[in-house]
């Protein structure tokens, strides 16, 4: 007499749905290679190091030193860039433009959103307050608190131009540079991040 037939267990459906979820899981992870792989890879948009990581464009870009607010007479940190583009500073309000600003006023447009180009002749340039005019319209000192301001600011012993923005500078020959009116196009308005922490009042 012949042995009975052996019966094969059917497989398991815990085992079907375990491979059914590496399939999805192994899917998902070659579309994300393939999206990262595409857009430029994972450090698309990195600066040079030591420089920002954070918003790349036109000039140079500096470390975000962070936006904290100081009182009248606290001692200043060691800004990185000169003039500063970022870093601590006590929070004063620039009320008219083609005028000298203190670090504490380009910081604090800086801040908001504004751009400002600074020159070293009595007054700008006649170019520079047309490049200034066409991006912004007049200066008010209620458009620069409101970040929307290109700001015109002397600062004896400049040579050519330099454009300031939220951690960017550009340095340019005479006012005529037409890498100008790119680095104001771009950064006004942007300003600094929200992820910086000021202590409450």
């Amino acid at each position: 007499m012949s042995p009975p037939p052996v019966l094969q267990s059917p497989p398991s459906r815990i085992g079907k749905g375990l491979e059914r979820l590496a399939i999805v899981l192994v899917s998902l992870a070659l579309t994300i290679g393939v999206i990262a792989l595409l857009s430029g890879g994972l450090l698309a948009g990195r600066d040079d190091p030591g420089l920002s990581t954070g918003q790349t464009g036109p000039g140079t870009a500096f470390g975000d030193q962070g936006d904290r607010h100081l009182t009248a007479g606290a001692p200043r940190p060691h800004y990185d860039s000169s003039p500063p583009t970022s870093g601590p500073h006590v929070p004063v309000a620039v009320t008219r433009d083609r005028a000298q600003l203190s670090d504490d006023q380009v910081l604090e447009a800086l801040e908001v959103g504004d751009v400002v180009l600074m020159y070293g002749s009595p007054s700008p340039p006649a170019q520079l307050a047309a490049l200034a005019r066409s991006q912004a319209g007049t200066f008010t000192p209620a458009l620069a608190a409101t970040g929307q301001a290109v700001i015109l600011a002397r600062r004896p012993g400049t040579d050519g131009i330099t454009a300031l923005a939220w951690a960017h500078l550009l340095r340019a020959r005479s006012a005529a540079d037409p890498a100008l009116r790119g680095f104001a196009q771009y950064w006004l308005g942007r300003g600094a991040t929200a992820s910086d922490t000021r202590p409450s009042s």
